[in-house]
């Protein structure tokens, strides 16, 4: 009996240790979140100061034309005249545009760029009037062309004796490059600036950019306009007294090696370099452009 159960006993142990549980089933993790898609980057939009960089690069613009920013520097100019989006800008007769192929651009769609042109019929020469037809023809026909660069500026016609620019009170900046020697020469230039001071609104901005004579050049203006020179205090005198304030001046545009003696004037020098046969028109390429004063007023707030 002794055996049989001792039997019985090593028999149940061996089986006992035979059926040891299985090893337990492998855990599978539980998938991973799928990654989220990054956001999507909203553009940054373009500041008022980059777009104008751009279009001073742009491809409309000509390399003769760009070539002449080193003497016109035209951003530093226009910052300079405190020029914002959302404004209403007037350039006073913008010639061949170049001014124009920049600023028209940079107010299409982020404020309104005005033209205002000589009235043909208002000229006092048939030469004069042939010449202003053909230029607004031309400028009317260089923002035809490009209608998505340029927008649809305005452009407004008048008469430098009586110039009414849009109406009073509407502008933001009136802008003007070396305009006013041919005002003077004129008689006009009393009218043109209270035609500025008419149509700015109260605290706006007219910048003036304009060929500098020697402070010390006694001539008389009506002399000295016909060099296309003017004296800094005489054209801050004839702002003043249409009732603006000198708010700023600035040498951007200034050039040292600008003599002022030439025989033709302004017009000796680039881009006209209106020299006689035998003349060393390399001599007026060294010296560049003129020599010209950029000056800041302010109406004042009423």
């Amino acid at each position: 009996m002794k055996k049989t159960l001792l039997f019985a006993a090593i028999t149940f142990g061996l089986a006992a240790c035979s059926e040891q549980a299985p090893p337990p089933a492998p855990v599978t993790p539980p998938p991973a979140p799928a990654a989220a898609e990054p956001a999507p980057v909203a553009p940054v939009a373009e500041t008022f100061e980059a777009r104008l960089d751009r279009i001073i690069a742009g491809e409309h613009r000509s390399p003769e034309n760009k070539a002449r920013d080193a003497w016109r520097h035209p951003k530093e100019t226009l910052l300079f005249g405190g020029i914002a989006p959302g404004q209403t800008v007037i350039e006073i007769t913008p010639g061949g545009g170049w001014f124009a192929e920049v600023i028209a651009p940079l107010f299409n769609g982020q404020g309104t760029y005005v033209a205002a042109v000589n009235d043909p019929t208002k000229a006092s020469s048939d030469r004069a009037r042939d010449y202003h037809t053909e230029n607004n023809q031309k400028l009317r026909d260089k923002f035809a062309a490009n209608a998505e660069l340029y927008g649809a500026p305005t452009i407004v016609e008048f008469d430098p004796k009586a110039p009414a620019f849009g109406a009073a009170g509407s502008a933001d900046v009136v802008m003007t490059f070396r305009n006013v020697h041919n005002w003077v020469g004129g008689g006009a230039s009393d009218a043109m600036f209270k035609g500025f001071f008419d149509v700015l609104k109260p605290g706006g901005t007219l910048l003036v950019e304009e060929h500098r004579a020697n402070a010390d050049d006694a001539r008389p203006v009506e002399e000295l306009s016909k060099t296309g020179y003017l004296t800094q205090a005489w054209v801050v005198d004839a702002a003043t007294r249409a009732g603006f304030t000198l708010s700023a001046e600035s040498e951007i545009n200034a050039n040292p090696a600008d003599t002022k003696d030439h025989p033709n004037g302004v017009w000796n020098l680039p881009p006209s370099l209106n020299v006689k046969e035998g003349d060393d028109a390399e001599k007026y390429k060294a010296i560049g452009e003129t020599d010209r004063m950029t000056l800041k007023f302010t109406k004042p707030a009423m």
